[in-house]
């Protein structure tokens, strides 16, 4: 049982991938007390068993939708001492949100707007959203910064991210003491060093590193959709980044909050390595530490899919005193022992 005298954090999807390893952060290197919201619509139970496993800690879970008010109000309202939320919950799928845009529009931001109005209504003071790179569309000069102009979205999924954004700085604008941490993550990939939790799509995957990683095991066929950009290799660039050093940001920045080293009540962080890898320089990492030869094909460009995207991470190293620690040979390493586990199991 959580104790009455801790301080509560909520984390939205924490079942999800980088919920759940956010949450592995929270209960080792904190003392709050945490609670995961979660309706498993892209994620599994499986994912507590696991992180109680890792962490040999417990915590709280709640399951219901985040889009229905009257739930939400209900379940959160019986909860003491809430000093902060971490916002994941929402579809994040770029494909999906361009044949499907209505579903995107409304699930993540009502789920957002209905979390934003209860802890204005709590009084709950600390936010954490997550965001993504996917905000500054088709970038006209990279590395990215947080001062570079937002480029029209190239699905409906950014867009849903620029909106969210838009709305948590107008919600701090009219209220002074809700402060808020903005943070655009990059390309998540990889799992925890431990191999027993890590990106657990419940349908085909849509990002990169577990195809590869089911296609290295028989389950999956990669393809790469275009290698025509005007890239080194023609295939997309992305700045992959592992999803415990997206978690550690996430501990960091709520830190920054509750501790008032914030100098406005919006801050903005890019969450990246700082370096552009494409997609084929990520397979042939994935094959030199695998020691498994990936059958793949080229494919035609696909939908939504910004050419070249990665940051400059120097703001989140200053403020946050944040440092990506792993390797793109070490998130693939990592997601390829996950799968093994997951054979396994």
């Amino acid at each position: 049982m959580p104790s009455q005298n801790l301080s509560t954090i909520i984390v939205t999807g924490g079942a999800g991938y980088i919920g759940s390893h956010t949450i592995i952060e929270l209960l080792t290197k904190t003392n709050y007390n945490v609670i995961s919201i979660d309706n498993f619509s892209n994620s599994t139970a499986k994912s507590y068993q696991r992180i109680k496993e890792i962490t040999n800690k417990s915590f709280e879970s709640l399951d219901f939708d985040l889009c229905n008010e009257n739930q939400l109000v209900t379940q959160l309202s019986k909860i003491k001492n809430i000093i902060g939320i971490i916002h994941f919950a929402a579809y994040k799928s770029v494909p999906e949100s361009v044949t499907n845009p209505l579903l995107y529009y409304i699930n993540n931001l009502n789920s957002l707007n209905n979390l934003l109005k209860f802890a204005q209504e709590q009084k709950i003071e600390n936010f954490i959203f997550s965001s993504s790179c996917s905000v500054y569309g088709n970038a006209e000069n990279l590395p990215v910064t947080e001062e570079t102009p937002l480029k029209k979205a190239e699905s409906s999924y950014g867009h849903t991210k620029q909106i969210g954004e838009d709305i948590i700085n107008f919600v701090c604008k009219a209220n002074p003491n809700f402060n808020a941490v903005l943070l655009r993550y990059f390309n998540p990939v990889g799992a925890h060093p431990s191999g027993k939790i890590g990106e657990f799509p419940l349908n085909r995957p849509n990002n990169l590193v577990p195809i590869i990683t089911q296609t290295a095991v028989g389950k999956n066929s990669l393809t790469v959709f275009g290698n025509d950009f005007d890239t080194r290799d023609g295939s997309c660039i992305r700045d992959y980044i592992h999803v415990s050093d997206i978690a550690d940001a996430h501990v960091k920045a709520l830190n920054y909050l509750i501790e008032r080293k914030n100098k406005n009540n919006v801050s903005l962080f890019n969450l990246g390595t700082g370096n552009g890898v494409s997609v084929l320089e990520a397979i042939k990492s994935f094959e030199k530490v695998s020691g498994k030869k990936l059958n793949y094909t080229i494919g035609p460009r696909r939908e939504g899919d910004v050419v070249a995207i990665y940051a400059n991470n120097n703001l989140a190293k200053k403020e946050l005193n944040w440092n990506p620690e792993f390797s793109l040979d070490d998130m693939m390493l990592s997601a390829w022992k996950w799968q093994l586990n997951l054979e396994a199991e």
